[in-house]
């Protein structure tokens, strides 16, 4: 039985953008001058396959030049301590590279690829990109491993159940007010500690117990990981 207190952390894109990945958070519809509708959507997915696996071949190459950030080192060290479960919201592997042990991705991950047939095959890209023509062992065209605008998210319920169990719940680079995501606040137990860490934290947030810290994730993060250690 583990008798760590859990801490479930809630991800979003300010924590990678510290690491020099864009997002497309306040582009209006654009990312890296792209329509989203049309290269992260299953209609943009089948009307232009090639374009699609250009733009996310683009992301890969994009993550794999960047590295984690004090903000994913820090995470990493409160399994000392705890019981870390990261969701995160983000599909580049930067919580992995940074050692986190319990990750789970609401988006996908975009260092691997998927079968456009079933998508419980799964194959790690490595140094590879994704082309027309890259087929799964069932003959069907491999896809990004990411979930698109309209697609369901397979592993909301998993995060739920986690939040659900938390002792501590620390939002990072996201805000809660963005669903399906922002939910998870409002699956763990009202009494437990909350942690917002984000530079423009959304006016209006009632829950109980909820710390604002209005500071970019490589600064908040690194001052709270400190004194959850220390408590």
């Amino acid at each position: 039985m583990n008798l760590k207190q859990k801490i479930v952390i809630l991800t979003g894109a300010g924590i990678s953008a510290e690491s020099g990945i864009s997002t497309f958070r306040d582009s209006g519809g654009l990312w890296e001058g792209y329509d989203i509708n049309e290269v992260a959507t299953p209609q943009g997915w089948a009307k232009n396959r090639e374009l699609v696996l250009d733009f996310y071949n683009q992301r890969r190459k994009n993550v794999r030049e960047s590295n984690p950030n004090a903000a994913h080192y820090a995470l990493k060290e409160l399994e000392d301590k705890y019981n870390v479960v990261i969701v995160t919201q983000n599909i580049d592997d930067l919580h992995e590279r940074a050692g986190s042990s319990n990750i789970i991705h609401l988006h996908g991950e975009i260092m691997k690829a998927s079968s456009s047939f079933d998508e419980n095959l799964l194959y790690d890209l490595g140094d590879k990109d994704i082309a027309v023509g890259d087929k799964c062992e069932k003959g069907s065209q491999l896809r990004p491993h990411v979930v698109w605008f309209g697609e369901a998210v397979p592993m909301m319920d998993k995060a739920i159940e986690e939040a659900s169990e938390a002792d501590i719940l620390i939002v990072i680079g996201t805000s809660m007010v963005v669903y399906p995501a922002a939910g998870l606040a409002n699956y763990v137990p009202f009494y437990i500690p909350k942690y917002i860490i984000d530079p423009h934290i959304p006016e209006g947030l009632n829950h109980k117990n909820l710390t604002k810290i209005a500071k970019k994730a490589t600064v908040g993060v690194l001052e709270l990981v400190e004194q959850l250690l220390i408590d």
